[in-house]
Parts: structure tokens; sequence; C-alpha cells
């Protein structure tokens, strides 16, 4: 399963959090609209349980009555969802909006003057917020003890505070909308130095510039610097490598030619057998020994040369032409002056130098060579018209280039191999009825 990128995962992380932020500052707001409209529908109702109060007197018959009462005219709408009660001994005084219904006040004691607050049912099966306070009237009318109270339906506190959500939903939905696009903002231009490393990475793996360089934000300079230094310490490392390969080499020069010294006093002394084994386990040793100095020459090695194939190949044809196996064949040039590859000049010499030797050595009559730049690359099509391989030969060179060597056409081909996977390229053989054709495809040079 492929992991999402850093960028995709910031960005989903950033819109849950920013979603879920919403979510817990709109809960934290609603709450707070409903504390709010509560506060104020309580501080209403306490003015009104002072109006209630203050409008009580006297009948001329001696009976409490509630002589002012409250201007509010819901009070006079049965069931309006406000309502006021008073009770006194066995007097009981309602608003007409109660109808029939009586606040079911609990039997609590409060002080004198000291207001309390409830929630108490309605008779439709809702929930008032009910203040209720006890007073002593004056001497004028009777030091009696009275309890009031004044109650509103919540039903209408309920409604404003689902307006109020409804209201504030899209205003969160747009903001929500505005944190998400703000955020990917955020990260496009945050990790544009991440995306300029790796750009930079790419750079030095195909040989654009030689290090990440310094001019990179403070967080990420570390592993700028990090990878450079990696990078110092694997050249150093290489260019070891590559000294004690060329020491080896020198150090198998000696012994060879002491062979080869050795298989020319056989050979004068009439043992031709004994000196042409000799000269062959010394050849193979020989080239044994360049084809490890190539490998260590090619590793770890980038370049940004622009090589031009046709002066290459020219230079090739006109030495291999000149020996007496190229000398009898009719060789055969398409390649355009104009096309270029991204190769070391001595690296595509010895390449197209194995592959053209190769060809002239097993051609009856004619070499074929022609390149072309197909989809950013450079095809070099080298093609003989000799008795080329067996099929399980060229399957063998494919999955097998280390054994390139065994199959009959030189361990040179082996060298090319390598030569096109250390800059991005590869070797194709194949039989090409009659006689094989290699194909080598290598970066083609900027233009």
């Amino acid at each position: 399963m492929r992991r999402l990128s850093l960028r995709l995962r910031l960005a989903l992380a950033g819109a849950i959090a920013v979603v879920v932020a919403l979510a817990i500052a709109s809960t934290a707001l609603i709450a707070l609209f409903a504390a709010h409209v509560q506060r104020r529908a309580e501080a209403e109702l306490s003015v009104q349980l002072d109006q209630v109060v203050a409008g009580l007197a006297r009948d001329p018959d001696g009976a409490l009555v509630l002589q002012n009462p409250p201007a509010d005219p819901r009070f006079d709408q049965p069931l309006s969802g406000l309502y006021w009660q008073i009770a006194a001994g066995d007097t009981l005084l309602r608003s007409r909006s109660l109808w029939d219904y009586v606040l079911p006040l609990p039997s609590d004691e409060l002080p004198d003057g000291q207001i309390h607050i409830h929630h108490l049912p309605d008779e439709t099966g809702g929930t008032l917020l009910t203040l209720e306070r006890s007073v002593t009237l004056p001497p004028s009318l009777g030091r009696t003890q009275v309890r009031a109270a004044v109650a509103l339906t919540t039903a209408d506190l309920d409604q404003a505070r689902s307006d109020f959500t409804k209201d504030l939903l899209p205003y969160n939905a747009i903001l929500a909308v505005a944190l998400i696009v703000a955020g990917w903002v955020q990260l496009f231009f945050g990790l544009r130095p991440l995306a300029a490393l790796g750009k930079r990475v790419l750079a030095v793996r195909s040989g654009g510039q030689r290090r990440l360089g310094a001019d990179f934000p403070k967080e990420v300079l570390p592993l700028a610097t990090e990878v450079d230094a990696l990078i110092d310490a694997r050249e150093t490392e290489l260019e070891r490598a590559r000294r004690r390969a060329a020491d080896l080499a020198h150090g198998f020069k000696t012994p060879l030619q002491a062979l080869m010294g050795e298989a020319d006093r056989l050979r004068k002394r009439g043992k031709n057998d004994a000196a042409r084994a000799i000269e062959e386990i010394a050849e193979a040793m020989r080239r044994h020994v360049d084809r490890e100095l190539t490998r260590s020459r090619l590793a770890g090695r980038a370049t940004t040369a622009a090589t031009p194939v046709g002066t290459v190949v020219e230079r090739i044809v006109s030495v291999v032409s000149r020996t007496p196996q190229g000398d009898a064949l009719d060789w055969r040039t398409e390649v355009p002056e104009a096309l270029s590859v991204a190769v070391d000049p001595n690296d595509l010499a010895e390449a197209l130098g194995a592959l053209i030797e190769n060809a002239s050595r097993h051609a009856r009559t004619r070499v074929t060579i022609r390149a072309f730049d197909p989809e950013g690359t450079v095809a070099i099509e080298v093609r003989d018209d000799g008795p080329g391989i067996a099929k399980d030969r060229i399957e063998e060179l494919r999955q097998r280039g280390a054994r390139a060597d065994e199959s009959g056409h030189g361990l040179g081909l082996a060298i090319c191999a390598e030569i096109a996977e250390a800059v991005g390229g590869e070797l194709m053989i194949e039989n090409a009825a009659p006689g094989l054709r290699a194909t080598l495809r290598l970066p083609r040079a900027p233009r």
C-alpha cells in the first residue's frame, strides 16, 4: 500500500484539526449564548417579579389583590408562556395566562427577599424557568408573608439557541474552508525547501552539480550539510578504492609480463602447447584486470559532459577499419552531427570501441552503425552480418551481464554494459538475421 505524501498527511491533519477546533469553538459559543440568553431572561423575570410584588394591595373587603399587574400583554394571554403567581396563606393569585394551571413551587424555606431559581414542568410537558421570592408585606398590607413567582417557558430560550446555531453553521463552514485553504498555502510554501532539496539530490545523482549547497532554511540546512558530508566521505572512499585497484593492477603487470616472457621461451624450445596455454591464462588475467579497472573508474561517476557521438564513432571506425579484419569490411555509418550524449568522452569511446571491435570480429562483409534519439535518450546501434549467437546466450547476456565474457563475444560487452549502467543507460543485444545487433542507450546531453 502506497503511503501518503508528507504534504498530504500534514494537510489532512491540519484539516481535521481545523474541523475539530471549530466544532469545539462552536459548542462553546452555543453554550455561552445559551447562558447569556438565560441570564437576560432571569434579569427580565426579576424586574417583572419586582413589579408583581410592588403591585400588591388590599381591596375594600381587605382581600389581597394585585392592583397593578405587569404591563406585558402575555400575562393576559392564556398559556402564552409567561406567568405570575402569588401565594399568601390560603390565598392564591395567578395571571390569566396560567388559566387553570398552578405552578408547582417546591416547599423550600426562603429568607425574606431572597430569590430562588427553579426549572419547573408546565402543563404542556415543557420546562418553565421560574424565579420565586418570599416577601413580608408592610404593615399597611397586614404584614402577610407571601410567595411570589414569575415563570417563563424555556421553549423560547431553546428556539433562540437553535436559531443561533443555524446562523452560526454557514459562517463556520466558510471559516473552515478559509483555514484549510490557508493551511494548504502554508504547506506549499513551507515545504518548498524540501522539494528544492529533492531536486538538488537528483541533480547531484545525475551529475548536474556536485553538492547540495548551503542556501537552505536553518531547519533544512543540517540535513543538506550531512548529505554533503556523506557525499564527501563516499568520494574519499571511492578514490581510495580506485587507487587500491590501480595499485593492484600495476602489481599484476610485472608477473603477467614474466608469464608472457616464459611463454615465448617455451615456444622457442618447441613447446607450443604449453606456451599457448600460458598466453591464454595471462591474457584472461589481463582482461579481468582491465575490467576491474573500468569498474573502479566508473564507480560513483556522474558527468555533465556533452560528447558528440559522430566524432567518437568516426575516430573508432578509422582505427578499426585499418586492422586486417576491418579492412575487408564495408563500413556504413548514419550518425547525426548534432547528436551528443551526457557521457565522458573516454567512457563513450571505450563502450563503442568494444561494440565496434566485437562487430568487426564477427561480421562477414558489413558493419552498420547508426544513431538516433528517441524519447530523450540516444540509441547507438552497431550491427554486423555475422552468424550471431545462440538465443539462450542472448537471454543470459540480458540477465547476467557479469558472464558476458562466456558468450563467445568477448569481455568488452560486459564492460560496455557497465559503462551504460553507470550513466543510467542500458545495453541491449539481439540477433538481427543475419548477424548481431547491439543497441547502446545513453542519456542525451542537454541542448
